[in-house]
């Protein structure tokens, strides 16, 4: 199928049209009603980690800007909204007894998106982990795991009967590697050996936090992980030292996570591209059994592509990973890979637009799980501060034509969340990156809905692509 005759077609019925959130990026309040501080309030404030010293301190006010925003969705048209809930809002040091007032505000929300007939997705953890469990070693240390499963507990108990899906992680090698390894994410570690312990961590808290939810939630809820999965293309795909940096950047950016979660380990080329760097002895007897559990959806979060080679010694490494190329790199046991910038266009962060790379995954993803449903977790781009947005119109367009074509070839892709319902606090770039399908004024807090809002708002009305 083309994109043209993509365009044609309606979307299947049930299918979801959503937008998604996190909580630090949104809600703002992070000293009030009980929060406690988490990784990224002490990153956000250490000059020089955030571009212009920004925090989400206040970010969109969401917090107590609730209302306006649940009614702004309703306005839109939203099918289901996906949100991040603050571990340290539930258990201000990530342990111990719930925080009721901050249960009480997911409450509020829940039952605010079921009165507007909105179904809600919660991610139980997009970033943000409580400052005191950092200081006990974080994902560094397995207890973090544990208390994950702790925190899960108390959650699905709370809201269990009122949330449809459950999302346990969003893009857990941007906590991994991202944030011990190269150190451009909270909490700012550049430690490889680190990042390959938290990788299992997070896999480990991802397994005991369903089983923890199960039983405590209703019976029909469905479960999902959200990865930000990697489509890494060679730059030479006839040589063989280029195909091998794919394997390699696949293993680190894919298979780390997608073997355990879904066959119950690691691959041994993982296991041996790292030896130099750690000897895996911190995976348990036990532990990828607990990791591998049944899932009912992939989540997956897709943005751009990657082009990689074999490095020949000269020039520099890390040329389009999408972040500062001064930065340690997040690609442990990688150090015979060079990546290369894929061409144009780019959005603002600078990262190159390809739609078929979407079409990858998910075909990907169905092949290596049947059986499974896909939901697009999230994808957007950031363009210049503006209402009149036709770039990003375009850019969810042919995103969403895929969708379609890999509906078409048999994928049982179930819905599409647009990254993000609001301009917001754009972690390391702070305000100066907007994703925002409505436009957030930081200074008065005003929203105003850009045209890309309108055109997905009458997407979701219509069910069919505008051309």
């Amino acid at each position: 199928m083309t994109t043209s005759t993509a365009a044609s077609i309606p979307f299947p019925d049930g299918f979801l049209f959503g937008a998604a959130t996190a909580a630090y990026q949104i809600e703002g309040a992070v000293d009030e009603d009980g929060r406690g501080p988490s990784i990224w309030d002490t990153f956000s404030h250490t000059p020089g980690r955030v571009a212009h010293g920004d925090t989400g301190d206040v970010a969109c006010d969401h917090y107590h800007r609730l209302d306006e925003d649940l009614d702004l969705m309703a306005r839109l048209g939203l099918d289901s909204y996906r949100f991040s809930i603050a571990w340290p809002r539930i258990q201000p040091t990530g342990r111990g007894a719930a925080n009721q007032q901050g249960l009480d505000f997911y409450a509020r929300l829940v039952d605010g998106l079921r009165d507007r007939g909105i179904r809600p997705l919660a991610t139980l953890y997009h970033w943000d982990l409580p400052q005191a469990l950092q200081d006990a070693g974080g994902w560094g240390v397995r207890e973090t795991s544990e208390a994950f499963a702790d925190y899960a507990a108390i959650v699905g108990e709370a809201l269990g009967d009122s949330v449809d899906g459950w999302t346990t992680l969003n893009e857990p090698w941007c906590s991994a590697f991202l944030g011990h390894a190269s150190g451009v994410h909270a909490p700012g570690i550049t430690d490889p050996a680190t990042a390959l312990r938290a990788a299992h961590h997070l896999n480990l808290a991802h397994g005991l936090a369903l089983q923890a939810l199960r039983g405590r939630v209703r019976g029909d809820a469905e479960f999902s992980i959200a990865l930000n999965l990697h489509v890494v293309r060679p730059d030479r795909p006839d040589h063989a030292g280029d195909r091998d940096a794919v394997r390699r950047i696949d293993a680190l950016g894919n298979r780390v996570f997608t073997g355990p979660l879904f066959a119950g380990a690691f691959p041994d080329d993982l296991i041996a591209d790292t030896a130099s760097v750690t000897d895996w002895s911190f995976v348990k007897d036990g532990d990828l059994a607990d990791v591998n559990q049944p899932l009912t959806t992939i989540g997956v979060n897709y943005y751009s592509t990657s082009r990689v080679r074999e490095w020949d010694g000269t020039g520099d490494r890390n040329q389009n990973t999408g972040h500062n190329a001064s930065a340690a790199s997040p690609w442990p046991g990688a150090e015979s890979v060079q990546f290369i910038r894929e061409p144009g266009p780019y959005t603002e962060m600078g990262w190159n637009i390809d739609p078929t790379g979407l079409y990858e995954l998910l075909m990907r993803m169905h092949r290596e799980n049947p059986g499974m449903s896909l939901l697009v977790t999230e994808n957007g781009a950031a363009y210049p501060d503006a209402v009149h947005d036709p770039d990003r119109i375009d850019y969810l367009r042919r995103h969403l034509a895929q969708v379609q074509r890999a509906i078409a070839d048999g994928a049982d892709v179930r819905g599409y969340y647009a990254w993000s319902l609001l301009d917001n606090f754009e972690w390391a770039y702070g305000y100066e990156k907007r994703f925002g399908l409505v436009r957030v004024d930081f200074d008065t807090q005003e929203r105003t809905p850009k045209d890309s809002a309108a055109w997905y708002a009458q997407l979701a009305r219509t069910r069919v692509l505008a051309g």
